[in-house]
C-alpha cells in the first residue's frame, strides 16, 4: 500500500483497519479510544499526515470525513474501518441514493462494487442524464471530476420463480414516495401489490385501491404488462372504465384487469417508477 510504513508502531488497545484507494485493508492498532484523525494516519504509518484525507466507513456503508484534528470514538465498535487518500480534494457520488466520497478523480467498477457491497446477481449502471444508462464492468474506470455528482444504480440481472425481494432501485423509489407494497407470487410468477394506492380525487367510486403489477421473468430488464385493481374501480355513475371488465385471480385474490399495454422499456433505466407513472396516467385519462 503506497505510503504505509511496514514498521508502524503496533499498540494493543484498539484495532483498526485502514485501506488505500484499492480498498486493500490492513490491521493497525491505536492506544487512544478516541484518536484524532492524524493519530489514525500516524498509526497507519503515512507521512506527512497533512497530505492525506481520511474517511471512516460506517456500518451502513456511508463514508464519514474524519479531519486531522477531529476525534473518532472507537469504543464498543470492534475493528473500525478507514480509508485514506493522498489528496487535497474529495469527489462525491451516489450509489442507489447512498452518498459516498472518494479521494481520487477516477474509480474502478471493482471498487464501486466493493464500496456499495453489491451482491452477486446485480449489475451496476452509471446514470446518463437524458440518455441511456451505461453498464459498469469491473475493469471499467469512471471519472468523478466532471460537472455535477455522478449517480450509479444497481439492477438485478434476472428474476426467478418465487421472487421475494425487489431490485434496490424499486425499493428506494417506493420508500421515498411513501408507497406501501408487498411482493407476492402465483403459479411461479412474481408480482408486487401497491397497497392502498390513491386514485384521482373525485373520479371514481372510491379513493383508494390495491394495485397489482405482475413482474415477468427477467424483470427489470423485461417490461411488465397491464395492471390490476382490487376492489374493482368504477366511475361514480357505476360505469366500468373501458377494457377493465375482465377478472383475474392472482395470489389468492380476484383482480380487475386494466388492459393497458406498452412495450416501450429501457433495461437498466425503467422499473416500478415507470409503471407507477403509467398507472397514474391511465387512471387519470380512462373513459
Amino acid at each position: 500500500m503506497d505510503g504505509f510504513d511496514e514498521r508502524a508502531q503496533r499498540a494493543e488497545s484498539y484495532r483498526i483497519k485502514v485501506a488505500d484507494e484499492k480498498l486493500e485493508f490492513r490491521d493497525f492498532h491505536v492506544e487512544d479510544p478516541k484518536p484524532l484523525g492524524r493519530q489514525v494516519l500516524a498509526a497507519a504509518g503515512v507521512r506527512p499526515v497533512e497530505e492525506y484525507s481520511l474517511f471512516a466507513i460506517l456500518p451502513d456503508g456511508d463514508f464519514e470525513d474524519v479531519r486531522l484534528d477531529e476525534t473518532f470514538d472507537l469504543r464498543g465498535r470492534g475493528a473500525e474501518r478507514f480509508v485514506l487518500f493522498r489528496t487535497d480534494r474529495d469527489f462525491k457520488f451516489e450509489i442507489d441514493g447512498k452518498h459516498l466520497m472518494w479521494g481520487k478523480p477516477v474509480i474502478s467498477g471493482t471498487v464501486l462494487r466493493r464500496l456499495a457491497d453489491i451482491q452477486p446477481g446485480y449489475d451496476l449502471y452509471l446514470e446518463v442524464r437524458g440518455g441511456q444508462d451505461v453498464k459498469v464492468l469491473d475493469g471499467d474506470v469512471i471519472r468523478l471530476d466532471g460537472p455535477g455528482i455522478e449517480r450509479f444504480v444497481t439492477v438485478i440481472k434476472d428474476t426467478t420463480e418465487g421472487l421475494s425481494a425487489l431490485p434496490p432501485a424499486d425499493t428506494e423509489f417506493l420508500r421515498n414516495n411513501g408507497i406501501a407494497y408487498e411482493v407476492v407470487a402465483h403459479g411461479g410468477q412474481a408480482g408486487v401489490v401497491l397497497r392502498d394506492f390513491p386514485l384521482p380525487p373525485g373520479r371514481y367510486d372510491r379513493e383508494r385501491a390495491d394495485i397489482l403489477v405482475q413482474l415477468p421473468a427477467g424483470y427489470p430488464d423485461a417490461c411488465p404488462d397491464m395492471f390490476f385493481a382490487d376492489p374493482w374501480v368504477r366511475f361514480p355513475d357505476g360505469r366500468t372504465p373501458l377494457n377493465t371488465d375482465v377478472q383475474e385471480v392472482f395470489a389468492g385474490r380476484t383482480w380487475q384487469r386494466w388492459s393497458r399495454h406498452s412495450q416501450e422499456w429501457r433495461p437498466g433505466i425503467d422499473g416500478l417508477r415507470t409503471m407507477v407513472a403509467r398507472i397514474r396516467h391511465a387512471l387519470e385519462v380512462s373513459k
